[in-house]
């Protein structure tokens, strides 16, 4: 194998590593705006339940 290819191979690896992190720092971003969405949804229909059940 030449040199060339060797290079090739890690700048490869290297590109895959690195997107690789990139990838799963937006998968947790997605799911920390999931989770907040989740939440604040679960919060207003409590609020619409308690409002009607009190009135």
């Amino acid at each position: 194998m030449s040199t060339q290819d060797q290079i090739n191979k890690e700048r490869d690896r290297k590109i895959a590593q690195n997107e690789e992190q990139r990838q799963m720092a937006g998968t947790i971003r997605v799911s920390g705006w999931a989770i907040f969405f989740a939440i604040v949804a679960g919060v207003i229909v409590f609020l619409v339940g308690w409002a009607w059940l009190h009135r």
